[in-house]
């Protein structure tokens, strides 16, 4: 017995380097230009949550992460919005956010956001900036950029 083990231990460097010679990788493999683009639209808590989750979980894959929230979504970027909590993880899509933030992903409201509510840019959270057109229409045409919609 203590043969046949020694011989699967010596032939598991083999097959690992053939396998890694064949791109196959123990995590997911993240191209280091991969982007992804979420537009956050829906003021549905669950909605919000996945949409967070998501990129975080992308953002933690290597992706670079912007997230872009329009209309009613635009409220998750308000000051003290967070949201309920979300099983089974006991998390709020404001908390999510705030870690996206933290992480260094870029997170704007759309541009008419403000101008057309009651909000002000000092009503917003920390770290969440307003998107410019031109500069955002830039990011979307970026051949490496992945376009989600929330």
């Amino acid at each position: 017995m203590r043969f046949q083990g020694f011989k699967v231990r010596r032939m598991a460097l083999p097959v690992l380097l053939l396998l890694a010679a064949m791109g196959w990788s123990p995590t997911p493999a993240v191209a280091q230009d991969t982007a992804i683009f979420v537009v956050v639209t829906q003021e549905d808590n669950m909605t919000q949550g996945m949409a967070m989750v998501l990129a975080n979980q992308s953002l933690d894959q290597g992706a670079e992460v912007r997230v872009l929230l329009c209309g009613a979504g635009a409220t998750l970027a308000l000051s003290g919005h967070d949201g309920e909590l979300l099983q089974p993880r006991e998390v709020s899509p404001g908390q999510l956010l705030n870690r996206l933030i933290s992480q260094g992903a870029q997170v704007d409201v759309c541009a008419i956001f403000l101008p057309n509510t009651e909000w002000t840019e000092a009503d917003l959270r920390e770290g969440v900036g307003v998107a410019q057109p031109p500069e955002v229409a830039a990011y979307m045409l970026r051949p490496s950029v992945r376009y989600f919609t929330f």
